[in-house]
């Protein structure tokens, strides 16, 4: 029996409610109708339920779905998703900026470093935080230090947390040969087709269309499968981030940032902007928000003269400052300001969060990257394991962490030969011609868009 992920009505369902309560939508009505005729809640890590509903629990999603859609929310003006809105409601919203494009050596940091925090993190994605804290101690891993190992685990152990089915043959530290595939990855290598072709000034149609050609379905997940499926039936951006789609808010479109930071450099508007015609084929408000701070954060990081600090200062800029993205990241800052050990911050993120939030949602997994890059100042071996050690969406943060704290250590030869040297210079893509591609290849065609008038 095929479940395909992330679409089934019945399981769209359950993350609506969630997503409703927390955009300030009074859905309580529709709830009660969802459980009265017999639903469940969706899935809390699995992308789909096990068992198939009845034809008339399906049809009942459908239309709850729909219901949903129309409920007015109490955020609207505080959280929009037009651009023109946004940059109204941020009074430091930064001016148009150039500056020398970056070296081919800072661009190859950049790409084995986003590569390095994704490997670390991808054996132990979707396991809850005490696991990933309970098999990195069983193997003298922790504070985390280097990439995860079954060697030595015991055996109830992992039985009790088994690693990421998908990701243990190729990520755990035994098995790496290369950088295998991965979605964090895939969009930084589709954003890069996309500038080859489109340029700079692409359009979010341009993208849906990219998508249709050199993306596999299947290489899709949460709002990004939504927003395709939404695509073959016939629907046009914006409503394909719209239309029954609960994972608007989550952390897709924030992974597909990094291109729109790196060929800014110093101009974090026009990153951001970018990465807002990228992100609203698939995400509103927060979610879109978390893919702007990323390309502003990238975009001051390429230029080698910020700090991390001011880095993340600056993405804070393209921000609502009212949002609850806003909010998380002031927070997420001042915790890592007040405690000298990370555990602590993670901690309190995760009491403010995980009862409310989805483990892929943007906003406790954008606020906790911040956490971790401010907290180790920026350092890379610092940065990267302190975002997977916080749990969520640990490859999608490492990836994202290691891909700010490589710009700013400028160099592949900065990083840590321990983290480098498995990946052989090689990365696995099923987007287009890139499959085996080397990340100095792939740096030089980042130069060649960064540079490009």
């Amino acid at each position: 029996m095929l479940r395909l992920t992330w679409v089934q009505p019945e399981d769209l369902l359950g993350h609506e409610l969630r997503q409703a309560a927390q955009d300030g939508r009074e859905a309580a009505a529709v709830a009660e109708r969802w459980r009265a005729a017999g639903g469940t809640r969706a899935p809390e890590r699995a992308g789909a339920s096990e068992e198939p509903p009845s034809r008339y629990l399906r049809l009942l999603a459908e239309d709850l779905l729909d219901e949903l859609a129309d409920l007015p929310s109490t955020l609207a003006e505080s959280e929009p998703t037009d651009l023109a809105r946004i940059r109204a409601l941020c009074p430091e919203w930064p001016a148009p900026r150039s500056a020398p494009t970056p070296s081919r050596a800072r661009f190859e940091a950049a790409w084995t470093g986003r590569a390095v925090g994704c490997l670390l993190g991808k054996p132990v994605e979707k396991l809850p935080l005490a696991a990933i804290r309970r098999l990195a101690r069983s193997t003298g891993n922790w504070p985390l230090h280097t990439y995860f190992t079954a060697r030595g685990v015991p055996g109830e152990l992992l039985t009790a947390h088994p690693w990421n089915r998908r990701s243990a043959a190729t990520s755990l530290a035994e098995n790496i040969d290369g950088m295998p595939e991965d979605d964090d990855l895939n969009y930084p290598v589709l954003n890069l087709l996309l500038l080859r072709r489109h340029g700079r000034g692409f359009s979010t149609e341009e993208v849906a269309r990219l998508w249709l050609d050199e993306l596999p379905a299947g290489r899709t997940f949460t709002a990004e499968r939504v927003a395709y499926r939404n695509l073959l039936t016939g629907l046009e951006p914006p409503r394909t981030a719209r239309h029954r789609n609960p994972f608007r808010e989550w952390i897709g479109a924030l992974i597909r940032a990094d291109v729109h930071g790196w060929t800014n450099p110093g101009d974090p508007a026009a990153a951001a902007e970018q990465a807002h015609r990228d992100a609203t084929l698939t995400h509103t408000a927060n979610g879109v928000y978390a893919a702007m701070f990323t390309a502003a954060v990238i975009a001051a990081a390429a230029t080698g003269t910020a700090d991390v600090h001011t880095c993340l200062r600056t993405g804070l800029t393209v921000v609502p400052p009212a949002s609850r993205l806003a909010r998380a990241l002031h927070d997420a800052l001042r915790l890592a300001r007040e405690h000298r050990d990370f555990d602590d911050v993670v901690d309190q993120l995760h009491a403010t969060y995980d009862t409310t939030h989805h483990w892929v949602h943007a906003i406790p997994n954008t606020a906790l990257t911040a956490a971790a890059l401010a907290h180790a100042d920026g350092d890379f071996t610092g940065s990267v394991c302190r975002a997977v050690s916080g749990g969520w969406d640990t490859d999608s943060n490492g990836a994202t962490a290691g891909s700010v704290a490589a710009l700013l250590a400028g160099t592949p030869a900065a990083l840590p030969a321990r983290w480098t040297a498995p990946l052989k210079n090689r990365l696995a893509t099923s987007v287009g011609d890139f499959d085996g591609t080397g990340f100095d290849a792939l740096a030089h065609l980042t130069h060649l868009e960064a540079s490009r008038p």
